[in-house]
């Protein structure tokens, strides 16, 4: 599959290394994501009082640890690829409103207004000092009952395509946070939902509710209409209401109409539990049990400042050069990442586009209020809707450079996520390389290289975890896609206290933790998109088989060696790949035209972190929603449509338009094919007690 376009790269990582050789305000003011939490919270953060029609004073950039301000307002792009500005999303939402599909709706909500890139053959083209390429918009609106796709032309200022897509075809877009805050107040309306709630002892007052997608399972109430489901927890006492829910009462919400649908009240005898020192906020914990700090402070000094630059989305570092842009669905999207050739001080490019493309959560309870939770937290709730400002020195050491994300609300309107990614340096006193010659050569030579990377951060708390997504370049050419988990497990209430309690035959679905509390199994697959384009978009995709090579009779002392057979996928079928660990693979991204010195086609190597395959049932509704995780690797021909695994429209989907649904096309992969491929990585929760 000798590709003469570009490729792509579809990766599921919780832990992959990629071995790669405002505003319509009428004072025109910005929206300070930070101030103003209903505008940026995250499912965790929805009991806020903060709410987006407030009086909105402009951001104080000073508040935030930049290397200069960013002067959003006034900023013009510098790129193709550089994100909607401010001015941008303003004219858009202009257009919008006297184009008659909204003219003619009182009520619409506009779910995505991102950048729509240029066609990658202009871009790989274009050069500092030419003419800026044509700016268009992509707009992806819910107008009575369907979803609509536009194009939006900033040049001419119209619009020059519009699709309309009815939910039987697909699911629906990404809620936007109007949506997700909306929805919790339509629960408190009801007097059934409330007396649930009161009869349990739990202050009205005192809740913190969840927005939770409900996923698809074929029934009729979910025929044409936007569900959510919404549960609660008890803030009594503690920050950390997550160790106190209110198990067993859920009330199903219709999107659309702000209406109770229905409430299920199955754990009446449940207790919520008592939430006893588990706030987690550190100078809580510093009274509660004294000082807390067994570390002295430490910090990495760079006297002559960071050895990386920015010029608007432009990052340059040691050998390498990237474009970054924040985005609300993927976070961070990295693209034309080149590395400088050092023997011709060229720059030779690695990737042109990277991305998380989607999260799949599925919990392993199919009880009545359990079984619907298999989140897809970018296709249903924005990755990047989702990041969380930056904490400087916590989340990012001295001397980071910090970018802001600019996106449209529901009404188009511009607002800020300060803060959202940052730029550093780091050193952690990792060698990156040494040798040393031993006595018996009587050379006395060491030699050591310090391991010094650049990383590009960004942590999205979405409700109860928070994702630490980090690229990761290196001067040997090395890009590494890194996911941490950290936050705060969702847990199940009990009405077990000790597992002397529980009968033998009793499964819990997950670990008791704590009295009246249990950690159920889950997992975490996360998706990368990439588009690989090694010494230019001539790619291959080869698996290199390493099998076991029996020695003929009298031919060697050995009765065995390891045998690497190199297999160039030639159709979808062929790239379809299950991680086996007693048959191994490696797996190489090699440019057949282009040749090493010495006659090798130039290339990368991809090397898969820990990783976990889905046991689900391929036919379960979540998984025929998220069958991209049926596979750790995929290659499909390339299709600009085809960004997001779960597909564009993953919520309340049927699973119709997903990398598998891609795939099983099996189609020819031949030179003149654009391809795709994709790995699948995951993380197990399988919790330990503690007590």
């Amino acid at each position: 599959m000798e590709a003469k376009n570009l490729w792509r790269f579809l990766v599921l990582s919780i832990g992959v290394v990629l071995v790669l050789l405002v505003t319509w305000l009428p004072n025109k003011e910005a929206l300070d994501c930070n101030l103003y939490s209903g505008w940026c919270t995250s499912k965790n953060r929805f009991y806020s009082s903060a709410h987006p029609n407030n009086p909105i004073k402009k951001p104080s950039f000073s508040t935030y640890h930049h290397h200069k301000n960013q002067h959003h307002e006034s900023e013009i792009p510098q790129h193709p690829l550089d994100p909607l500005t401010i001015q941008e999303f303003n004219k858009v939402r202009t257009i919008l409103l006297n184009y008659p599909l909204f003219k003619s709706s009182s009520s619409y909500t506009l779910n995505s207004v991102v950048l729509e890139e240029p066609d990658k053959k202009l871009v790989l083209k274009w050069k500092k000092g030419d003419l800026p390429l044509p700016r268009k918009a992509s707009v992806v609106a819910y107008v009575k009952g369907d979803s609509h796709v536009l194009t939006v032309d900033l040049e001419t200022g119209q619009v020059v395509s519009q699709e309309a897509i009815t939910w039987s075809v697909s699911g629906y877009p990404t809620m936007t946070l109007e949506d997700m805050v909306g929805v919790l107040e339509v629960p408190l309306k009801s007097t059934e939902f409330n007396r649930s709630i009161t009869k349990r002892g739990v202050n009205l007052a005192d809740l913190a509710c969840l927005p939770i997608s409900s996923g698809w399972y074929g029934t009729q109430v979910e025929e044409n209409t936007r569900l959510i489901k919404v549960q609660c927890y008890s803030k009594e006492g503690t920050v950390n209401f997550y160790m106190k829910p209110i198990e067993g009462v859920t009330a199903l919400v219709d999107m659309n109409k702000k209406e109770v649908l229905s409430i299920s009240d199955n754990g009446q005898n449940i207790p919520v539990a008592n939430g006893i020192n588990t706030d987690y906020r550190y100078s809580i914990q510093k009274l509660n049990g004294g000082e807390l700090r067994m570390l002295n402070p430490i910090s990495l000094e760079q006297p002559k400042g960071p050895s990386f630059t920015i010029n608007g989305h432009l990052v340059k570092w040691a050998n390498w050069e990237f474009h970054l842009r924040p985005d609300p669905r993927a976070g961070i999207i990295i693209s034309q990442a080149k590395v400088r050739d050092p023997d011709t001080s060229k720059l030779r490019s690695v990737m042109y586009k990277g991305f998380t493309s989607e999260l799949f959560v599925p919990y392993m309870d199919p009880t009545q209020d359990w079984y619907f939770k298999t989140y897809m937290d970018a296709g249903e709730y924005g990755f990047g809707l989702q990041a969380m400002p930056l904490d400087p020195l916590n989340d990012c050491p001295k001397n980071a450079y910090y970018m802001d994300g600019v996106f449209a609300s529901s009404d188009g309107t511009p607002y800020l996520q300060p803060n959202m990614i940052c730029i550093f340096e780091s050193y952690a006193g990792d060698i990156a390389w040494r040798h040393a010659e031993c006595p018996i050569t009587d050379l006395k030579v060491t030699e050591v290289r310090p391991k010094v990377t650049l990383v590009v951060r960004m942590a999205a708390a979405v409700a109860n975890y928070d994702y630490i997504v980090d690229w990761e370049f290196q001067t040997d050419g090395l890009i590494r896609a890194k996911v941490g988990l950290s936050g705060i497990l969702m847990v199940k209430g009990t009405t077990y206290e000790n597992m002397d309690q529980v009968p033998n035959q009793e499964y819990l679905y997950g670990t008791l933790l704590s009295e009246n509390i249990i950690g159920v199994i889950h997992d975490h697959f996360i998706t990368y998109y990439l588009d690989m384009d090694v010494d230019g978009s001539d790619n291959s995709f080869v698996e290199v088989n390493i099998k076991k090579q029996e020695t003929s009779p009298g031919e060697s002392p050995r009765k065995s060696y390891l045998k690497a057979v190199k297999k160039v996928a030639k159709t979808e079928k062929d790239a379809q790949i299950r991680l086996q660990l007693y048959d191994p693979s490696e797996f190489h991204v090699v440019n057949p035209l282009k040749k090493t010195r010495i006659g090798n086609p130039v290339g990368y190597k991809l090397v898969p972190g820990a990783t976990a395959a889905s046991l689900l049932d391929p036919e379960d509704p979540p998984q025929k929603r998220a069958a991209f995780t049926n596979n750790q690797i995929w290659v499909t021909p390339y299709n600009k449509s085809e960004q997001w695994a779960g597909g564009l429209f993953a919520y309340q989907s049927k699973g119709d338009d997903t990398l598998q649904v891609w795939s099983n096309r099996s189609k020819i992969l031949f030179i003149s094919n654009s391809i795709i491929t994709a790995v699948t990585f995951a993380k197990r929760k399988i919790h330990l007690p503690t007590k």
